[in-house]
């Protein structure tokens, strides 16, 4: 009979622990905080425009990132089986939320999009909700799918005809920025789920055709994608919004015009709390403001790419995926943001991730960035699982090696 002894025996209360990846707190918590304050500085002029009071737009954003927070919570105290094991019917309600936008009375079309829906106390924007649920849905089918989608063409129709459809019904509203944002992530998702590149690239043949013809049929589209080759050609019609937000950028230099000092956001910049926020950051905290902003969302997408690589290496695929999802997520809409602010890509109404103001986009953006600590929580779990695994070998054998010894070879020695 093995006796343990007490200074050798491996001591453990509750089993493995997982623990929120601080890092990534820390990143996500900076860049909401960050959000406020230029949300606060950026919309004064907004405000004072329509009689609403200079801080109207702040109020409601705090309120909004209230209920955010609120959300997050919610999403970190809840096990990703539950999102897992409810990702079909998650699924239809996308497609049903995205269809609800076209309802008469209960959608609504706001300059000429299809974009919204009318909840009477506020507006609710399903696009916003549609990227966690397609995030949801494809890290399932990868967990379940796996093998098909390493080794098969045919392993990758699901997923990829699931994202086409939703983008077709993007494309009707019309919403071509978040069309493109959903068809991307699904790529990539399915490329770090083991897809070979191949395959995406076959796949992928069928939807360019569609793109091009989304991204020129409207004369509108087609300036976009024209005006930011040249904005100065027309800076006072089609390359308004670029030339504004460029000189915004250039007037802030290496270290700003100081914090609430923004010219350009005096009615100069359109969208100024909210699409183009970025140019603000510029012209005020200086590229001092902007190395912190893409610091930040660097940190926050680099940790949940490790750990998501860490959740597959372990075994915990579904919140690996979910990591990767995410990340990819707040990635690619940080990127389009500020390259259209830095001129580098067409003009799209997408806003930027946790800073911006918004009311739908913040509480699902807290929400999806809950969903990634949860998934950090139960990869840091089950490594910790792993670690007890390999130290209790090593405390068994000292263990019983101890045993072995008599009292009275202890005493000669």
């Amino acid at each position: 009979m093995t006796i343990f002894d007490s200074s050798t025996q491996a001591k453990r209360r509750n089993g493995p622990r997982g623990r929120y990846d601080l890092w990534l707190l820390v990143a996500l918590i900076g860049l909401a905080s960050i959000g406020v304050v230029m949300v606060a500085s950026s919309s004064i002029a907004v405000a004072d425009s329509q009689h609403l009071g200079p801080f109207y737009f702040l109020r409601k954003h705090l309120v909004f990132l209230g209920l955010g927070v609120i959300a997050a919570g919610l999403a970190m105290r809840t096990e990703l089986k539950l999102l897992e094991k409810f990702a079909f019917p998650l699924l239809a309600l996308a497609f049903m939320l995205l269809l609800a936008v076209f309802v008469p009375h209960f959608g609504m079309r706001i300059n000429g999009a299809h974009r919204w829906l009318n909840l009477l106390v506020t507006t609710f924007q399903p696009v916003e909700a549609v990227k966690l649920i397609l995030v949801v849905y494809v890290a399932s089918y990868l967990v379940r799918h796996r093998e098909s989608v390493e080794t098969k063409f045919l392993g990758l129709i699901k997923p990829i005809m699931v994202a086409g459809f939703l983008v077709g019904l993007l494309l009707l509203q019309p919403d071509f920025g978040s069309a493109v944002l959903v068809i991307t992530v699904t790529i990539a998702m399915v490329w770090l789920g083991g897809a070979r590149p191949i395959f995406l690239f076959l796949m992928g043949l069928p939807l360019m055709p569609l793109l091009y013809v989304a991204a020129t049929g409207e004369s509108y589209r087609m300036k976009r994608l024209t005006s930011f080759l040249d904005p100065w050609k027309d800076p006072f019609n089609d390359g308004f919004q670029l030339t504004q937000s460029l000189m915004a950028i250039g007037r802030g230099e290496w270290d700003g015009v100081g914090l609430g000092s923004s010219v350009l956001k005096l009615s100069y910049l359109p969208e100024a709390h909210t699409d183009f926020i970025f140019a603000v950051i510029g012209e005020e905290l200086g590229l001092a403001g902007v190395v912190l902003v893409i610091g930040l969302f660097a940190l926050a997408v680099g940790r949940g790419l490790y750990l998501g690589l860490k959740g597959v290496e372990v075994g915990q695929r579904f919140a690996g995926y979910v990591a990767f999802g995410i990340s990819l997520m707040l990635a690619m809409q940080a990127i389009v943001s500020v390259g259209v602010n830095l001129g580098a890509l067409p003009t799209k109404g997408l806003t930027l991730p946790l800073i911006s103001y918004g009311g739908s986009s913040m509480v699902l953006t807290c929400a999806m960035a809950g969903v990634l600590l949860r998934a950090t929580f139960e990869i840091t779990r089950a490594l910790d699982a792993r670690q007890m695994t390999t130290r209790m070998p090593a405390a068994v054998a000292v263990a019983d090696a101890n045993a072995a010894v008599s009292p009275r070879e202890a005493e000669a020695a």
